[in-house]
C-alpha cells in the first residue's frame, strides 16, 4: 500500500508550520559582536528555556522517528522527508540549547528504534501503525500551533 504525496505534504506542512510559529515566538536578537578582538570569543552559553509545549514537542519528535522508520519500511524507494523535517524542527526549536537538542534527538531515535525492533518487513499492522502515527503527529502539530502559537 502506498501513501499519497498530498497526505505527506499536508502532514509535513502542518508540522513545519507548528515549529515555525513556535520558533518565531522564542527568537531573541543576538548581541552585536566586537570585531576588534584578536581571540575567538568563547561560545555563548545559552540558558535553557523550557517551553510549555516541550513535552508535546518531545512526543512529536518520537512520532516523526516512528513514521520515518515505518514509511521507509513500506515504500519502494527510501525517502528522507521525515528525518529532514525533524532536523528542521530541531534547528528551529533548540538554537543553542544543547540539552533540548539532545532530548529531541533521543526522542526521534527512540521512535525509530522502537519500530525497528518490532517490524522488519512491511505488514498490514505496520501500515496501520504508520497511518495512526502520522495522524497523531498532525494532531500534535495542530495543537501546538493552536495553543501556543501567536
Amino acid at each position: 500500500m502506498t501513501f499519497g504525496p498530498t497526505i505527506i505534504r499536508l502532514t509535513v506542512t502542518t508540522l513545519l508550520l507548528a515549529t515555525a510559529t513556535a520558533a518565531a515566538s522564542q527568537k531573541t536578537a543576538a548581541p552585536p559582536q566586537d570585531k576588534t578582538q584578536t581571540q575567538a570569543p568563547a561560545p555563548a552559553v545559552v540558558e535553557e528555556k523550557p517551553t510549555p509545549y516541550d513535552q508535546r514537542l518531545i512526543r512529536l519528535a518520537e512520532v516523526l522517528g516512528s513514521v520515518h522508520y515505518l514509511r521507509n519500511l513500506c515504500v519502494k524507494e527510501p525517502e528522507d522527508v521525515w528525518r529532514r523535517s525533524m532536523q528542521q524542527l530541531i534547528d528551529k526549536e533548540t538554537a543553542n540549547e544543547e540539552k533540548r537538542r539532545e532530548r529531541m534527538t533521543a526522542a526521534f531515535n527512540r521512535g525509530y528504534r522502537t519500530f525497528a525492533s518490532v517490524y522488519t518487513t512491511c505488514t498490514q499492522p505496520a501500515i496501520v501503525a504508520e497511518q495512526r502515527y502520522r495522524a497523531e503527529g498532525a494532531t500534535l502539530a495542530s495543537e501546538i500551533v493552536a495553543r501556543f502559537g501567536n
